[in-house]
Order: structure tokens, then C-alpha cells, then sequence
């Protein structure tokens, strides 16, 4: 459900920036979202198409680019893809390790005419 509110926030950062450039349609946003960011992209495509409606903004494609996830660990310092929900360090063991990729969430760019 947190995809509304989201999405919602996507439509303002892209209406606020198509009325600076004086855009009259957003053809497409490019959005980055990390692995860790729980975001489900069916989710805010759907949510969009309802809140981009009336807008300069309806029909404007989203393009969602995915960041792979990566953990390092705060003992060896060793960085690594986790499998599954297997967070500890392959290399040491350790359970204490910290995302350092992977929880990205932003508009990267939007296009307009």
C-alpha cells in the first residue's frame, strides 16, 4: 500500500519539474530502485496510471532500473551479494554487516516535450 504514496510523490517531483522547464507533456520518468527498497513496480505502474490521469503527465512511461543489493561486513569489511535472506558474511561468518547498495529510491530523470 505504500506504493500510493509513493507514486504520488514520483508525480509531484515530475510536475514540479516539467512547470519549471514550461514542459506541456512528460513522455517518460526513468526511476532507480535498489533491491532493499521494497518497491513493487506493477504497484506503482498501477497506482500511476489512476494519479497521472488528468495530468500532463498520463500515459508517460515508467522505466524502472533495478540496483542489485550489497551487504559488506563490519568485521572483515568484506562486501557481497546476499543469497536469500542469508545476510551473514561468506567470508568470516559474522551477522553484523550493513547495506552499503541496494536501497536506492529516487527519480533518476524525467523526459518532456
Amino acid at each position: 500500500m505504500h506504493e500510493l504514496a509513493v507514486t504520488q510523490s514520483i508525480l509531484d517531483i515530475a510536475l514540479r519539474h516539467a512547470t519549471q522547464a514550461s514542459a506541456k507533456k512528460i513522455t517518460s520518468i526513468n526511476i532507480v530502485i535498489g533491491e532493499f527498497a521494497s518497491i513493487v513496480d506493477d504497484s506503482v505502474q498501477f497506482y500511476w496510471d489512476l494519479l497521472a490521469d488528468d495530468t500532463i503527465a498520463k500515459g508517460a512511461q515508467l522505466c524502472f532500473e533495478r540496483i542489485a543489493g550489497e551487504m559488506t561486513c563490519t568485521n572483515c569489511q568484506h562486501a557481497f551479494h546476499p543469497k536469500d535472506i542469508d545476510f551473514a558474511c561468506p567470508n568470516c561468518g559474522s551477522q553484523f554487516v550493513q547495506i552499503t547498495k541496494g536501497d536506492e529510491f529516487r527519480v533518476d530523470s524525467i523526459d518532456v516535450e
